[in-house]
């Protein structure tokens, strides 16, 4: 069978591109006309994709030559040359140039407040003066759109430096990304390990995050492939965790610790946050009922030898305003909200101290 372009062309309009929904042809992404050898029976077609970590590269790439051999016949010889449009991705320890301080805020376990000092922390440092990014790295559970009121927006893509990177969303002063612009709210994310990584991997190195003097991390509870990634992709400046005076929650927040001290690791402890430290009605703002127990958190910064940031009260506004979409930190004239104004004044005093006495954190897997 003789070959021309036509019939190459016409296979590969057969072939939908799973990023645009459309044939590889009206997505434009065959670069040149196909190059066409019939002495050798061989075809030789140029596909250009958007950058190259593309997720549907490779089967993309698979349904093409499929294409063109079932249109053309099984014995042509099909050689698919990839393209992108964007530059590639910066290796590891090259990522984030203009980001100065990278905070990991975690805990040992669910249901402690972490994203709730997260979300407030990333605030109450904007109201400071300073420019703040936030990463919901949690990727099957994602919180942060609705703490931030921004449950409908969608980043778009913008050109960088010939890179197509996701902007990200700014609300209250802070650049915020969160798998849950990307996904349904109602829809549980059934995704492998590895589906979940790439993912993250792309909200840190595949987006627009510009200069920063601190980029917060949102980590889910525990330790997982998430925390894993993150301490082998950034150069974490430090650790805050978070727990509740709980004993329970104070004996996994010493596995917490345990993980960024490892020797592998090495990220250092900034200090403890001791969430829900007392529950103060409203009707009667100046009792305290220590129903979780009392100063368990204090006492584990002194066992470990750590800082203790902050102690922020159980109060129903702060559940309250994180539902509405206006984090108590927004406001310094309550209780709850100057608490987080003095969590902000005190990470930025142990990260400045952080970086004069000791050098900067070693990327896992690098030397």
């Amino acid at each position: 069978m003789t070959l021309y372009p036509k019939m190459i062309m016409d296979a590969l309009a057969t072939v939908t591109y799973a990023g645009t929904k459309k044939n590889l042809v009206e997505s434009g992404m065959v670069a040149d006309q196909p190059a066409i050898d019939n002495n050798n029976n061989k075809v030789t077609v140029v596909l250009e994709f958007p950058r190259d970590t593309d997720p549907f590269l490779k089967s993309t790439v698979k349904a093409a030559e499929a294409a063109i051999k079932y249109h053309c016949g099984k014995d042509v010889t099909v050689d698919i040359v990839t393209e992108y449009k964007s530059k590639p991705r910066p290796e590891v320890g090259q990522l984030l140039p203009g980001v100065k301080n990278i905070i990991a805020v975690s805990s040992g376990k669910g249901g402690v407040g972490k994203s709730t000092v997260s979300a407030n922390l990333a605030i109450a440092l904007a109201r400071l003066g300073y420019k703040v990014g936030l990463l919901d790295t949690d990727i099957f559970g994602p919180s942060m759109p609705k703490m931030f009121n921004v449950e409908d927006a969608r980043p778009y893509a913008v050109e960088v430096d010939g890179r197509q990177l996701i902007e990200p969303i700014e609300a209250y002063g802070v650049k915020l990304l969160s798998i849950g612009f990307f996904v349904s709210p109602e829809t549980a994310t059934l995704w492998r390990g590895g589906m979940a990584t790439n993912a993250l991997k792309q909200l840190i190195a595949d987006a627009d995050w510009g200069e920063l003097d601190y980029f917060i991390l949102d980590t889910p509870p525990g330790t997982s492939d998430i925390h894993l990634t993150l301490l082998q992709t950034l150069s974490i400046t430090g650790a805050v965790i978070v727990s509740t005076p709980q004993q329970v929650a104070l004996a996994d927040a010493r596995k917490g610790i345990d993980m960024y001290r490892n020797e592998k690791v090495n990220v250092p402890i900034l200090g403890l946050v001791e969430n829900m430290a007392w529950f103060t009605p409203a009707e009667l703002p100046e009792n305290k009922y220590y129903i979780f127990g009392r100063e368990g958190c204090k006492q584990l910064a002194q066992e470990m030898q750590v800082p203790l940031l902050a102690q922020i009260p159980l109060v129903q506004s702060i559940c309250e305003s994180g539902d509405q979409g206006q984090p108590a930190a927004l406001s310094s004239d309550t209780a709850t909200g100057l608490a987080f104004i003095n969590l902000a004044q005190s990470v930025v005093t142990v990260v400045n101290r952080r970086n004069s006495q000791l050098p900067k954190t070693k990327i896992v897997g690098t030397k």
